[in-house]
Formats: structure tokens, sequence, C-alpha cells
């Protein structure tokens, strides 16, 4: 069954933004976490970003984890793919928002969930 060339087109782009999102995400917590760019996005001192930088970083790496998943969705075109790792983004979003800040669900969750729509849609 063929769908509408512009629902995939949809899909495509939003799981791309969600990926291109969790991408920066990895910059700023492998990369950027100790530098001001990094410590004012976390609100951080430098102080603490010092101390939590290892974890900052293998958080990063998590990120990075998600990316990897969300671009072998796109480039091997699988829906299944995509809605695992989109399901995976929104549950840390929820899980983010629940522990630590409400902004992480705006950041995080609702542009997997917007993503995971459009993918429904398309499959």
């Amino acid at each position: 069954m063929r769908h509408a060339a512009r629902v995939d087109v949809v899909a495509y782009l939003l799981v791309g933004l969600v990926a291109a999102l969790h991408l920066y995400f990895l910059v700023l917590e492998m990369f950027l976490w100790t530098k001001p760019l990094g410590r004012r996005t976390f609100g951080n001192t430098p102080e603490f970003a010092e101390a939590t930088k290892v974890l900052a970083a293998n958080q990063g790496l998590y990120n990075g984890f998600l990316v990897a998943g969300l671009v072998w969705g796109l480039v091997t075109q699988r829906y299944d793919v995509c809605v695992f790792f989109l399901a995976c983004v929104i549950v840390a979003g929820v899980y983010g928002a629940i522990t630590v800040s409400s902004r992480i669900l705006v950041v995080q969750a609702v542009p997997a969930l917007l993503a995971l729509g459009a993918v429904l849609l398309a499959w």
C-alpha cells in the first residue's frame, strides 16, 4: 500500500528534526558541558559542570545512539525502526520532565511525539 508522498516527506522531515536535536544534545553534553554555552543551556555553575562532565558525556553518548537509530530508520526507510527510536525518545523525554525539568517535555518529547504521529500516518 502506497501512502501520499507529502505524508512521507513530513514524516521523514520530522524524524530528521528529532535526530538533529539529539545530535545537538550530544554535542552539548559531550563537548560543551563545561563551556559557557553548555553551562548556560543547563544552568550549571563551572564547578558543577566540571564535577559532572563524565556523567554528561555518558548521557550525550546515549543521545548519539538515538541519533544512530533514527538515521538508520530514515536511510533504510524502515518505519518500524523509526517508531521504536521515537518511542525511546518520548519515554526519555517524559522521564526527564518528571525528574529534571518540565522543559524537557517540550524540547524532547513533543517533537518526537509529532514525528511519531507523522510516521504512523505514513506507515
